[in-house]
């Protein structure tokens, strides 16, 4: 067994995650020694949970055509890991699913971290990861923290999230499209060995 079964088994055990391991849910999280380029979002939505493959849905499909990658390239390279927030479906809010729970990636994401020794950098997708890899670094509001991208690179890169919900977010700001993008498929391209 490998680390990162081992330490799967050892999230599937924690009292925290007690109501998922019951109803046979596992921890979706992709972590490989090689992994060169992370990413970091919320938590797996409904649809993530039951097919067992994160961001499987339309803000995945803008993801992977933000960072200029096929559905192949995305779900097969061992450079890329993916580490949500939280590695369960929280549940549905009155506008979305529910935030990821606190407490749950301070716990795990340093562990996994330091067996990926060959991290590059992470994409931070929304404002849960940024709030927690970039503390009192960020900006005022999401939008000012990614508009300042630049600063946090080559460690990190923050993103707004690619739901449908931000394509008015997209249409004010163009410099996204102009500006990041580029950067993120360069980056990717790279990292992926594309």
């Amino acid at each position: 067994m490998d680390v990162f079964q081992r330490i799967s088994r050892e999230i599937a055990a924690d009292p925290m995650d007690e109501e998922y391991t019951q109803r046979g849910i596992q921890p979706l999280f992709r972590a490989c020694e090689d992994a060169r380029l992370v990413i970091v979002g919320q938590a797996p939505g409904r649809r993530a949970q039951e097919t067992r493959l994160f961001w499987n849905d339309p803000s995945g499909d803008r993801l992977r055509e933000w960072m200029g990658v096929t559905r192949e390239q995305f779900y097969g390279s061992k450079y890329l890991a993916q580490l949500p927030m939280d590695f369960y479906f929280p549940g549905k809010g009155k506008s979305g699913d529910l935030p990821p729970r606190r407490g749950f990636a301070e716990k795990w994401h340093p562990r996994l971290l330091a067996a990926m020794p060959h991290v590059e950098t992470t994409i931070l997708v929304g404002s849960y990861s940024q709030a927690y890899y970039l503390g009192g670094r960020r900006k005022g509001t999401l939008t000012e923290t990614v508009m300042h991208f630049q600063e946090y690179l080559p460690k990190y890169l923050p993103l707004v999230h690619p739901s449908p919900r931000n394509t008015a977010w997209l249409m004010r700001n163009p410099w996204f499209e102009r500006d990041v993008l580029p950067v993120l498929q360069d980056l990717t391209a790279r990292l992926l060995e594309l």
